[in-house]
């Protein structure tokens, strides 16, 4: 069972366990059920209010979903990746730190999700 730790400057962190192997819980979803204040508008990868950083706390094999094409897209407008970026993520199967939390799919690994970063 995957451990999503939330952390924000002006909250305390809040760790909160995701159901292992469901694949169809996102960042947004499990930080609402669990009454963490991230900011969002749309919730269809469109706007952006929603980005967080994510870190893979399982250095040797992170799992994270590879951008949506709608992150892809945002996160070049935000300023977040370039298309360097995002091409070298492909090639090199790394998982991008910006994500949106909306979009995001949780995966069975532990994650640090910084929220309320700019």
């Amino acid at each position: 069972m995957p451990n999503i730790t939330f952390t924000h400057p002006d909250y305390k962190d809040k760790t909160v366990y995701a159901v292992a192997g469901s694949h169809t819980e996102t960042i947004l979803k499990i930080a609402k059920e669990s009454k963490l204040p991230i900011q969002f508008d749309c919730q269809d990868g469109e706007c952006g209010t929603c980005l967080v950083k994510v870190t893979h706390l399982d250095k040797n094999t992170p799992k994270g979903g590879p951008l949506t094409a709608k992150e892809q897209t945002v996160l070049q407008q935000l300023g977040k990746l370039t298309s360097d970026d995002i091409e070298r993520m492909s090639v090199d199967d790394i998982p991008s730190q910006w994500r949106l939390a909306c979009q995001m799919i949780v995966r069975d690994e532990d994650l640090l999700v910084e929220y309320g970063v700019s």
